[in-house]
C-alpha cells in the first residue's frame, strides 16, 4: 500500500553533537520497507554547521533545496553547492558537507542501507579543513 507521511506530522530533531558541528536540524525522515533499503531526510545546517567526516557503504545522494553549502571529499577541494545541485557521493568515499560560514543550507539526503547500516561516522572536520577554500 502507498504510504503518505503528511508534512508537519513528524517532530524536528537536532543533529547529534557527536556527528555534527554547529546547529543542525533533521526533518521528515523516511525509510522504505523491506526489501527496499532506501532512507533519508531533509537536513538543515545553520551557518558554519557541518557533518563530521563520514562514508556511506552504498553511497549517498544530496539534493540541495535552499541556501549555500559546502562539500568535500578527503584530500579534495572544498566545493560550493547551491539549490538545484545534486551531489552523488560514491560508496566508501570519505567526505563531509554543511553550510557556508555565512549562509544556512538545506538538502535532502538519500542513502541505502547495507546490512542495516547507512553511514560510518569518523572524526570531526577541523576549522582548518572547513576554512580551506579554493
Amino acid at each position: 500500500m502507498i504510504q503518505v507521511i503528511q508534512a508537519g506530522t513528524q517532530p524536528s530533531a537536532a543533529g547529534p553533537a557527536e556527528y555534527f558541528t554547529g546547529t543542525v536540524r533533521v526533518d521528515s525522515p523516511f525509510k522504505g520497507t523491506s526489501p527496499a533499503r532506501v532512507g533519508g531526510a531533509a537536513v538543515t545546517f545553520e551557518p558554519g554547521a557541518r557533518t563530521a567526516w563520514h562514508t556511506h557503504p552504498l553511497g549517498q545522494t544530496l539534493i540541495v533545496t535552499s541556501g549555500c553549502g559546502l562539500v568535500q571529499e578527503w584530500a579534495g577541494p572544498v566545493r560550493e553547492i547551491k539549490p538545484g545541485d545534486i551531489v552523488w557521493i560514491p560508496p566508501g568515499v570519505k567526505h563531509w558537507h554543511g553550510a557556508t560560514a555565512t549562509t544556512a543550507m538545506t538538502h535532502i539526503a538519500i542513502a541505502e542501507a547495507l546490512e542495516g547500516k547507512t553511514v560510518d561516522w569518523m572524526e570531526k572536520v577541523s576549522e582548518e579543513q572547513y576554512s580551506a577554500r579554493p
